[in-house]
This record gives C-alpha cells, structure tokens and sequence, in this order.
C-alpha cells in the first residue's frame, strides 16, 4: 500500500468526495501513485459550481504527491453530454468552442499547477485525437465492445426515453467517445482513475470495459471514483 494514495483516499473519504468508486483496495496495492483525470466539456467559457467538487479532487490528488489530468472536451462539446438533460444541447460553432477552452484553462490554473514536476498537472484536449478518428475504422475496431442494450440502461439515456423525449444519434455517440478517452489517456499516459459526478458513473464504466478488452489482458485494472452532485433546491443538476 502507497502513502500517496493512501492519504488521498483517507482525505477525500473523509470529506464526503466520494459518491460511489470501483474496488479502492485493489487500486492502493496496485499503483504507486494515482494518475488520474477529470474532464470538463467547453460548453462555456467558465466552470459552473457543479464543478467545484471535480477541481477539489484534483486538488488534493496533486497535493498529496499524485499526478492529475486535466481533460478539456473540445470534441465532445461538438457532440454534447445527454446527462441530466431534458433536451439536447445547443450545438457549438468551433470558434465558441476553442474560446471556451481558453477560459477554461485559466479558471483551473488557479487551483491546479502545470509544472514539469513530478506530480505537475498536464492538459489535454480530446479534440487532438477524436477528431483524427475514421469513423468507419473506429466503428470496425472499438464499436463492438459496445453493448446498446446496456448503454439504454444509463440513467442519461434511460429518462429521456421514458418521458419520450428526444435523444440524438449524436448524443448517443457521448458514452463512446468519453469511453474511448479513458481508453486514450490509459495507453498513453498511463491514467489509472476517472473522476466525475455520480452521474458520469456509466459512462466510466465504459471506459473500464474498453481498455479492459482492447488493452494487455496483464493490465492491472483500472479504476473509477464519482462524488455527489452538487444540485439546487429541487433536487436539479447544477450546472
């Protein structure tokens, strides 16, 4: 067992961080220390207060001698989470989208810093590798670990559906490419654990069952921890 990790857990325990999490016993006696990320889609030019939970998380992993992983969605903005929404998203030009980002990036910068050190923080974009993608390639080698019939079990998707409201193909597509990110960030940077709201738990799960059957079956696992939402008065999502 890992110091680092270690008192990472211990802290965000005992804090209330953690929603729901993959088998942490397993995660603290297999690493040395948690690689870890967090994404945030440029839908504006800000974080949300929703947010907050997410940026004190990698707070405290970097804190403790971890290392975080910054995720700005400039593909999966062009896409749009379904997740505790009625309705589908407004559709983003490119140019709003990269404006975004770049008020993103200096929202976090204050609480997380980007430095060569060991535990230093690094920013990436989806936008570098989902947008290279073939479709038809991508479908050919990542689209049958996809189950449709569990995906319609998601929360996100399963509401929508029962109170017969629209779901685009194209959201529809959001699990598989945030899916497909773990995937990305695990065989390149070694990313360990995903980070998000209780409501991102299927879509992590997805991520896990990627690498799971596309990578080394000698992989050591790898690992998910959501926190609670943090919502308004009537029990709605915020942000």
């Amino acid at each position: 067992m890992h110091d680092n990790i270690k008192e990472f857990i211990n802290i965000i325990k005992t804090r209330g961080f953690i929603h729901q999490t993959t088998d942490l016993e397993e995660l603290q006696s297999s690493f040395k220390k948690i690689i870890g990320y967090t994404g945030f889609d440029c839908t504006s030019n800000t974080l949300h207060v929703g947010s907050l939970l997410q940026l004190m998380l990698l707070k405290w992993l970097q804190k403790t001698g971890n290392k975080p992983i910054v995720l700005l969605g400039g593909g999966t903005t062009k896409i749009g989470d379904p997740s505790g929404k009625d309705s589908t998203r407004k559709i983003l030009s490119s140019n709003e989208i990269n404006s975004n980002s770049k008020g993103i990036r200096r929202v976090i910068e204050r609480f997380i810093d980007f430095n060569d050190s060991a535990n230093g923080a690094k920013l990436v974009n989806n936008e570098d590798w989902l947008d290279d993608l073939n479709y038809i390639d991508f479908l050919r080698n990542f689209g049958k670990y996809f189950s449709v019939n569990r995906m319609l079990t998601f929360d996100s998707v399963k509401t929508r559906l029962e109170r017969e409201q629209n779901l685009s193909f194209l959201e529809f597509n959001y699990m598989i490419t945030q899916a497909y990110d773990y995937y990305y960030l695990n065989k390149n940077f070694n990313c360990n654990v995903q980070f998000g709201g209780s409501d991102q738990w299927g879509n992590i799960i997805n991520g896990i069952d990627l690498i799971k059957k596309v990578a080394d079956k000698n992989i050591n696992n790898v690992h998910a921890i959501t926190s609670p939402l943090i919502t308004t008065a009537n029990g709605k999502k915020n942000g």
